[in-house]
């Protein structure tokens, strides 16, 4: 390993550590972002932040998360249960971006089935994740809204764009006792919910922390230009 890979590792401990200081405590996210380099992730000229706690441009008008958001939102996901490994079938994740939220779902589930709506960032997500020989990660290029197999049940949603109020939809493509995380709000406010589909219709919703996501848009964008 050259100079560069062993400072990017003892970066990306370190950030490790602050994800703990910070109240991430579900060993198993803090073993999966370990093993994720988000340095390939974004552009070289920002290489030398990926692993400060922030979010990043990724080009498009659109970011990476900044690691706490990832960290957070992966601990929800998979709070209602103790395996480790791979513990979900399959998962959504609506707007993939540059693949990295992606590539740490990877770890939980047999499957992830990520959609974007940017076609330039589905190319890159890709080949991001070719770069580390991820194959159980199913990119599309759609509408998160719209564009997810109907036919299909879920172990979990995880959502990187706020709508104004969370689609019903995605409630009924869950199986019993699985989760939406979902940043749910305007350009002014949005806070992260988390919603867990029970027996029958009922549902349990959970609001947390104040969040700033980019909002989710309808449609797709082969430019990222409406973005």
């Amino acid at each position: 390993m050259n100079s560069s890979g062993f400072t990017f590792r003892r970066v990306r401990e370190e950030m490790i550590e602050t994800l703990l200081d910070m109240g991430i405590k579900d060993f198993r996210v803090l073993d999966a972002m370990s093993q994720v380099p988000r340095h390939i992730f974004v552009d070289n000229a920002l290489q030398s932040r990926a692993y400060e706690n922030r979010s990043l441009t990724i080009g498009y008008k659109q970011t990476i998360s900044q690691p706490y958001i990832v960290a957070k939102m992966t601990e929800h996901l998979i709070s209602h249960t103790k395996s480790r490994g791979k513990i979900f079938e399959k998962v959504l994740e609506l707007g993939s971006g540059c693949g990295y939220q992606s590539a740490v779902l990877s770890h939980f589930c047999e499957e992830v089935h990520a959609i974007e709506r940017i076609k330039p960032l589905v190319t890159k997500a890709r080949e991001n994740l070719s770069e580390l020989k991820i194959k159980n990660v199913l990119f599309k290029y759609g509408d998160g809204f719209t564009d997810w197999d109907k036919k299909l049940k879920y172990d979990g949603v995880l959502c990187a764009a706020a709508p104004r109020q969370y689609p019903q939809d995605l409630i009924d493509c869950l199986n019993i006792n699985s989760k939406i995380v979902i940043p749910v709000g305007n350009s002014k406010s949005q806070q992260l919910h988390v919603i867990t589909k029970l027996e029958g219709e009922d549902i349990k919703e959970d609001v947390f922390e104040e969040v700033a996501f980019v909002p989710m848009l309808s449609g797709t964008s082969v430019d990222g230009n409406d973005s």
